[in-house]
């Protein structure tokens, strides 16, 4: 029984962690070939619906939070359950509005974020989880909706591309990094207009504000003690980051034809 119990449990790249991830590619494989020859606008919508699932389970899971004792309790110095901080506008799951406005557009730019940088904040997610969310059975309620919520947003990333909505190319990359500061903008008025008001005193989407405890984010915030401003040297970092993609995907196009 012990044994039952632990094949359950969620660690990043354990059995089960692994198991999941490689199951969801099968799916996404036979998806994006099942689609092929259907229209841009048949391959969009099945994308857009996707994500609108994903929307729906995600609010479940944020509302089944607002119930959970032990998650209360791990974050009970946030001042309790809070909607306002609790919106998916986080850059781990901002995607799941992003691609259908970036795909019904057909905005280059907004595709190349959904894909390049969504994506890498949904993988960053779960594979180094926040406190409540490694080391508990997947079955728990919480870690079904964390984790459902992040593996889909990795897989409506991907199928961007694996759809053929998006080709990704080097010329993305300013545009890529215009787009990020964009709407990281964006969103520190929002974060700072919440605090001001008080409605919500630590909101603090896309880390505009603080880091957190994030290690390299820390060490931007040494370096330049300003909110917003700070994330300045994470475009350096996404430069190499989307290099090693782009080598991946042409290296997988000349084994693919």
């Amino acid at each position: 029984m012990q044994h039952n119990a632990n094949m359950w449990i969620m660690r990043p790249f354990n059995g089960l962690f692994l198991g999941i991830y490689a199951v969801l590619i099968i799916l996404l494989t036979v998806v994006s070939w099942r689609l092929r020859g259907k229209s841009f606008r048949f391959r969009r919508n099945v994308l857009s619906a996707m994500c609108a699932f994903s929307m729906v389970g995600f609010f479940f899971y944020k509302y089944s939070l607002s119930f959970d004792k032990e998650y209360m309790m791990l974050y009970e110095n946030l001042g309790g359950f809070n909607w306002w901080r609790e919106l998916p506008l986080q850059l781990c799951n901002i995607n799941m509005m992003l691609i259908p406005i970036s795909v019904f557009k057909k905005n280059r730019p907004l595709m190349a974020f959904c894909f390049f940088v969504g994506s890498l904040g949904a993988i960053m997610a779960i594979a180094i989880p926040a406190y409540g969310f490694e080391g508990y059975s997947i079955l728990l309620p919480r870690m079904l909706g964390f984790y459902g919520t992040h593996y889909m947003l990795v897989m409506e990333a991907l199928a961007l591309v694996t759809f053929g909505l998006y080709q990704p190319e080097l010329k993305d990359l300013p545009g890529t990094i215009v787009m990020l500061f964009l709407i990281a903008f964006l969103l520190h008025v929002f974060n700072m207009f919440f605090r001001w008001t008080g409605i919500c005193p630590n909101v603090n989407y896309f880390y505009t504000v603080e880091p957190e405890g994030n290690a390299a984010l820390e060490l931007f915030y040494r370096w330049i003690p300003c909110p917003y401003l700070y994330l300045l040297p994470c475009a350096v970092m996404l430069i190499p980051y989307m290099l090693a993609v782009l080598g991946i995907i042409r290296l997988i196009r000349k084994m693919i034809p």
